[in-house]
């Protein structure tokens, strides 16, 4: 059998933290530019506000979901002390799902909202939960990339399954429930209680 040639995580973990500060101040650019386009229109400060409100939400929302993504890798990768060539594509493919999404943002408000425009932007949170559910499993099939804290058992992946299975429920109301759209992601806000109830049946 052919050894499997193991390297350091340290650089992959600092160059995904780069991307994932990069796609953050990118979410800031389109508002830059509606600045410039109410001042040209001659707008007022409320003015502005009250034409781009979408956008404005969909900053902040967008902001805290990476934010809220990140430190859910960062998490993960705390145990984490080498990388193979599954988990290096697997967080190749994370990262690209982060910096898909300001351009997936940018579309609200600079566009009219459809249901094409829902499952772009629910559908990309959806793909980098998927994504980091499977590092999540790689890892626990993997020790040797990974240090003792790190927990293998199958209750480990609830939370991480939980909250996948809550994006997929966010993007099938939204482009299901007319009028509903992204106040769909409050579904996520029930992670913790799901996943407990889980847990609970689990390890009654």
């Amino acid at each position: 059998m052919a050894t499997v040639h193991l390297r350091p995580v340290e650089r992959l973990v600092f160059f995904t933290d780069a991307v994932v500060a990069i796609a953050m101040t990118l979410l800031i650019l389109p508002l830059l530019e509606s600045v410039t386009d109410a001042a040209k229109e001659g707008l007022d400060t409320a003015g502005y506000l009250r034409a781009h409100d979408g956008q404005l939400v969909a900053f902040a929302l967008s902001f805290v979901i990476i934010a809220a993504f990140w430190r859910s890798h960062d998490r993960l990768f705390e145990h984490v002390e080498k990388q193979d060539g599954v988990l290096l594509r697997l967080n190749v493919a994370w990262m690209f799902t982060i910096v898909w999404l300001p351009v997936a943002t940018a579309l609200i408000g600079a566009l009219e909202t459809d249901r094409l425009q829902l499952a772009v932007y629910i559908g990309t949170m959806l793909a980098t939960s998927l994504i980091a559910l499977s590092m999540r499993w790689w890892l626990g099939r993997r020790p040797a990339l990974v240090g003792p804290g790190f927990a293998a058992t199958a209750s480990a992946l609830t939370a991480p399954g939980v909250s996948t299975g809550l994006f997929a429920l966010a993007l099938v109301l939204a482009v299901t429930v007319p009028g509903l759209q992204f106040w769909s992601l409050l579904v996520l806000l029930l992670e913790p209680l799901v996943a407990a109830a889980l847990r609970r049946v689990r390890h009654p």
